[in-house]
């Protein structure tokens, strides 16, 4: 038998040598372009796109996070975008030097705790919110604020459930970064409670306040629960106060408009504001859904997530036991609330007194007739 040739033998290692060879020139090839690109300065796209990419979606996230979900909402309007014509003199050359807020507030944080188990100080209130200004006032000092809104609180005998709204709402209202004011509209005297007389007269001395275009009118013992429920107004009167723990966080009927509302200036006069005759309590609220809706308007609502918001409770004040003419006067809507409103509100001013945290207007409202 002849052996094997000596070249049979050598030829898969020379083979295996050539492709060594060649991988080696290859990967120097590549090192060499790989720097020569580096050196020029020049970023390869995939880099430069991930890089991008990366930078998009770490701003999403700071502005969006906390309030995307409130500003596409199923039944949400889009907010107004109301004038800032007659503002103060200081204001006008600050706002004219600044961006427009942006919409939502990248300040937001979402859902928060709710309690009133601890007594609240209002010297520590004022410490920990310095930029409020006297009188409970308020304008961001990096931005634009795109609404100027009035918060309205009709009150008499609250101090303890008005000093835990200022402890859990200025700190959101800020974040919410609202050029806004808090008007407490006290009852003077010991005659039957009217809600909606009061929250009339807030609107009034509000606005000979400042320029207001957006009026909140709220009861001083319920809070909202997550600060993406902007306290603003949109193109539709708006329901902030949609699910209470007092009607196990649900809407009690479709109706239902009391608590916490918002309407534009516009939209206030087009309902010719309030009606003054409910004395005691309940069936304002009704009188006003009944306005809306006969003046062609809608109402508004964030979800019940966002809309959540705690009660304090408290038993019923005395001098506003429940209004026995209220069903009665709910049904006649139509024809009082032309003649029964801003058109036929009178009052008296008894005293303004501008708190740190707020601006307390003490009324005479007069009695029922």
């Amino acid at each position: 038998m002849k052996e094997p040739l000596l070249g049979s033998v050598a030829m898969p290692g020379t083979f295996l040598q050539k492709a060594c060879r060649l991988l080696v020139v290859f990967c120097a090839l590549h090192l060499t372009v790989t720097l020569v690109y580096y050196l020029s300065g020049r970023d390869f796209g995939v880099l430069q796109l991930f890089s991008e990419n990366q930078q998009s979606q770490d701003l999403r996230g700071a502005t969006e996070g906390a309030g995307a979900a409130a500003a596409q909402q199923p039944g949400t309007e889009k907010p107004l975008e109301l004038a800032t014509e007659g503002a103060e003199p200081e204001s006008r050359t600050r706002d004219s030097t600044r961006a427009d807020c942006p919409d939502p507030s990248p300040l937001l944080v979402g859902a928060l705790r709710v309690e009133f188990s601890q007594p609240v100080n209002l010297e520590s209130v004022k410490e920990s919110n310095p930029e409020v200004r006297n009188g409970g006032r308020f304008t961001p000092k990096n931005c634009k604020a795109l609404q100027k809104v009035a918060i309205i609180i009709p009150f008499r005998n609250r101090e303890e459930h008005l000093k835990y709204w200022l402890y859990y709402l200025h700190p959101i209202l800020q974040r919410q970064q609202l050029d806004y004011g808090v008007y407490v509209i006290n009852q003077d005297g010991e005659e039957t409670f009217n809600r909606a007389k009061l929250l009339n007269v807030g609107f009034q001395e509000a606005l000979k306040d400042y320029d207001y275009g957006c009026f909140v009118f709220s009861d001083v013992d319920l809070i909202p629960m997550d600060d993406r429920n902007t306290y603003k107004c949109y193109s539709q009167p708006r329901h902030l106060s949609v699910s209470m723990d007092k009607f196990g966080f649900r809407l009690p009927y479709n109706q239902y408009f009391g608590g916490v509302s918002a309407l534009s200036k516009e939209q206030f006069h087009k309902i010719n504001g309030f009606p003054n005759n409910y004395w005691g309590w309940g069936g304002e609220d009704d009188d006003i859904y009944n306005r809306l809706i006969f003046r062609g308007m809608t109402i508004s609502r964030p979800d019940a997530l966002i809309g959540k918001c705690r009660m304090i409770r408290h038993s019923r004040d005395q001098k506003n036991e429940p209004n026995p003419q209220r069903f009665n006067r709910i049904s006649h809507t139509r024809d009082t609330m032309n003649s029964d409103g801003l058109n036929s509100l009178s009052y008296r001013v008894v005293e303004i007194k501008k708190y740190p945290l707020y601006t307390q207007i003490t009324v005479d409202i007069g009695s029922p007739r």
